[in-house]
């Protein structure tokens, strides 16, 4: 029992002590993550997806075959300055490109053929900064980082 007691009491201080020693680089831009390249930072490519088809399985398109945002890591970590997105809520899905544009189906039913989510592992740095990791590697390809229920997505391409 004084165990658990002891290693709950030690908890807030490993979260305070692990937000203070990130001294990598900051994201000049709140809301927006960064693709993390060594000490480098990278601008995702930030869009508007268009809904277009069924209402109970929506297809989301944004424009344009790849994005300007790449990285070779199979497993690609971002920083982000958390200002009004919360990273929690933020979903990572693989696009389709399609016609000289990159989709993405979701259905409300759960058919088969829709993207599924890939889970990503958020860690605090510090006060509004964050470290949000895929937590499985990635398939080359076109990726959209998203927030639940926003139109708003961040892309880059794993290749």
């Amino acid at each position: 029992m004084g165990t658990r007691i002891l290693c709950l009491l030690l908890l807030p201080a490993a979260w305070v002590n692990a937000q203070q020693k990130y001294d990598g680089p900051v994201p000049p831009k709140p809301d927006l993550p960064y693709l993390l390249n060594a000490s480098n930072l990278k601008e995702t490519e930030a869009a508007q997806a268009k809904e277009q088809g069924k209402k109970n399985e929506p297809t989301y398109v944004v424009a344009g075959a790849s994005s300007s945002a790449k990285t070779p890591l199979a497993e690609p970590i971002f920083i982000m300055d958390a200002r009004q997105i919360a990273p929690e809520r933020l979903e990572l899905y693989q696009l389709e490109v399609k016609d000289g544009n990159r989709e993405v189906s979701v259905s409300t039913k759960g058919h088969k053929g829709t993207s599924p989510v890939f889970y990503l592992r958020v860690t605090p740095l510090r006060e509004h900064l964050f470290k949000i990791e895929a937590s499985q590697p990635l398939e080359n390809g076109e990726y959209a980082l998203t927030p639940n229920g926003d139109n708003r997505v961040f892309c880059f391409e794993v290749y």
